[in-house]
């Protein structure tokens, strides 16, 4: 049996449309275990009603905690094989849980599984947000996810479904300044869970002014760089490095670098296209030429340019020039 853990808060407006896309599945042996958050609207009504004409739906009424506290209150409660996540604001499409469920079944040594997305929202006034979904939808295979993992989240948190019996072993989800889903993620692929997606679209993720994402300081920019420099830091550690090359040196990508420090990791200097930066000193490390990299030669390459598209033709370069992706560098931005 699935479990799909459904948080919500103040989740009225959106509610309806999303349990009814669940009630709605294809592959009807599942629960779905609602966690009212302490709600001030009519989120538990809304719930108990669906209740009340679907024995699959659970609900459980709590003070407000927070997602973390109603997701993992929601994570004991679950009584299937595989749980899957879902955010009261979206939609899962008709094959989501039949799709990821045979791929669990059929593929034995991943334990955690996503899914291609549709942005849902106004693609003008959310492009930074498009363009973040369109390219999570370019990752899919379990190499890619893994490589990328340190440029932002590679799977969207309400898309994914993963076996119970892995939360025992790795812990669920945790509370602190950092975006927790994110945080999950890295920690159970720091710890060897294999991930990858089904490539068929399986949810519509929205973009509502509400959404956590937009006013939490949990997720802005430098909470995603804190939680990610640890464990970069840790897979760099595991790999002998403990000096790394930084691609950019602006002051925004200096600081957030120097992050590693705290986690023992030194910079050594920074590569940068401005000819008017080149030979000087920043951060007390020397600034060098982009342009004089040459072959692989013993130093390993991060890069920090974050503007969108940045990543992929450092990466394009970088292969030209005999560099190999999590060998000799990796993209952390």
């Amino acid at each position: 049996m699935i479990s799909v853990v459904l948080p919500c808060f103040n989740a009225e407006e959106g509610l309806a449309r999303c349990l009814q896309s669940l009630l709605d599945q294809s592959w009807r042996d599942f629960e779905l275990v609602a966690v009212n958050d302490g709600s001030s609207d009519a989120t538990l009504d809304v719930l108990r009603a669906f209740a009340g004409r679907d024995g699959r739906v659970r609900v459980f009424d709590r003070p407000h905690g927070g997602v973390v506290q109603a997701m993992n209150f929601g994570l004991e409660q679950c009584r299937g094989e595989y749980v899957a996540r879902m955010d009261a604001d979206d939609v899962c499409l008709p094959d989501r849980l039949a799709l990821q469920k045979a791929h669990l079944d059929r593929h034995p040594h991943i334990g955690l599984v996503g899914g291609r997305v549709r942005f849902g929202g106004d693609p003008e006034a959310g492009r930074g947000y498009k363009a973040y979904v369109d390219w999570t939808n370019t990752l899919v295979a379990e190499e890619d996810i893994r490589l990328h993992r340190f440029v932002e989240s590679p799977l969207a948190n309400p898309s994914v479904m993963f076996r119970k019996e892995l939360v025992s072993r790795h812990g669920a989800f945790y509370d602190g300044p950092f975006p927790e889903d994110y945080e999950f993620l890295l920690r159970w692929m720091d710890a060897g869970v294999r991930m990858d997606k089904v490539p068929e679209d399986v949810l519509v993720w929205n973009d509502p002014p509400t959404r956590l994402t937009r006013n939490d300081p949990r997720y802005d920019p430098d909470a995603f760089h804190r939680v990610k420099s640890g464990y970069l830091a840790a897979w760099l550690r595991a790999r002998g490095v403990e000096r790394v090359s930084v691609v950019g040196g602006g002051r925004v990508t200096r600081r957030r670098a120097l992050m590693l420090q705290d986690h023992g990791v030194d910079i050594e200097r920074w590569l940068e296209v401005d000819p008017d930066k080149i030979g000087q000193t920043a951060s007390g490390r020397p600034v060098c030429s982009w342009h004089d990299l040459g072959a692989p030669d013993g130093e390993f390459l991060l890069s920090y340019v974050g503007n969108r598209g940045a990543g992929a033709r450092i990466a394009r370069e970088l292969a030209e020039r005999g560099w190999r992706m999590g060998t000799h560098f990796l993209l952390a931005a």
